[in-house]
């Protein structure tokens, strides 16, 4: 194989996973996002009416959601008659402690694991047998394409941990306004509204879609059992039966937050010292390893020199 046709083929690889991850970094969250909804609906709008055709429909969806999510189904549903339907359902329940993000599913998901390892492990292949020879390359291409397939796994827990950790960290302000509103005179259903409309963040948008559903039909209990599967956070668990036990034995909501809001507030003060007493163990490394030697050099260093000078000080 000529070395410029592998140069080629290796840039192009390349180029690919660059593109991807730009696309997955800037891409594939475009359609979520409700204000580019809001201009193509007031794009509809200054049509005076005018019928959309379906080209033009398709033309105004991001390029994201034209080429690179079908290409990822379709790749997906290829690969999925080997996957077990247990897998399936454990990527979704991942996804969905995630918090559904690029508004991916599991089959999206499961395309781009294969897709990241396919360019993956074709760029290591061509970028190997340049130097060392088309056996050593395809023996190399293999642990590359299942690093490729494994990233996004890591990338999706780094996900869960970083929401869990958030919603660990709001929910003791959310219980505060859920008590304050509560104990004012608002409904419990009325209290979780306001929480959705006063904040921005993972909580929030969680307490939005248990508003969603209760306006759906959903009875309470069901829709805040589904909030807490979907998080699988012990605080919240604990949130959700105490509002689930008082509702059922008829004992006041508002003694109920009033309780878990303080408890929340103490939790939270336990952690923040668990938290400073852990810092200097943490520290400890970068002082032997980075600090210390430093301030030997500046401290020693010139009594150093002066004895390597000095003759009779050798010996």
């Amino acid at each position: 194989m000529p070395t410029s046709l592998i140069i080629t083929g290796a840039v192009i690889v390349l180029v690919g996973i660059v593109g991807m991850i730009l696309l997955i970094r800037y891409g594939l969250n475009v359609s979520t996002q409700s204000g580019d909804i809001q201009s193509r609906l007031e794009e509809y709008a200054s049509r005076s009416g005018a019928p959309l055709t379906l080209e033009e429909i398709e033309l105004s969806q991001p390029f994201s959601q034209r080429i690179i999510r079908p290409m990822l189904v379709n790749l997906s549903k290829a690969v999925s008659r080997l996957s077990p339907s247990k897998s399936r359902a454990n990527a979704e329940h991942q996804l969905e402690l995630a918090g559904k993000p690029y508004n991916w599913g599991a089959t999206e998901f499961l395309g781009l694991r294969v897709f990241i390892a396919l360019l993956l492990g074709a760029f290591i292949f061509l970028a190997v047998t340049i130097s060392r020879g088309f056996a050593t390359g395809l023996l190399a291409a293999a642990p590359a394409a299942l690093i490729g397939f494994l990233v996004p796994l890591l990338w999706l827990r780094s996900k869960i941990r970083n929401r869990q950790t958030e919603i660990v960290k709001t929910l003791p302000d959310a219980l505060d306004l859920l008590t304050i509103t509560v104990e004012a005179g608002l409904g419990f259903d009325g209290a979780i509204q306001k929480v959705a409309e006063k904040w921005d963040n993972e909580l929030s948008k969680a307490f939005a879609k248990v508003t969603q559903e209760m306006r759906l039909g959903v009875a309470r209990r069901e829709a805040l059992k589904n909030m807490d599967k979907s998080m699988e956070v012990p605080d919240v668990t604990t949130f959700v039966a105490a509002i689930i036990q008082a509702e059922q034995l008829g004992v006041s909501i508002a003694k109920i937050l009033r309780v878990q809001s303080e408890q929340m507030r103490t939790k939270r003060r336990q952690r923040a010292e668990e938290m400073a007493n852990k810092a200097p163990i943490k520290m400890l490394f970068p002082m032997v390893f980075l600090i210390f030697p430093a301030l030997f050099i500046i401290l020693l260093g010139p009594a150093a020199l002066i004895i390597m000078e000095t003759p009779g000080l050798i010996y």
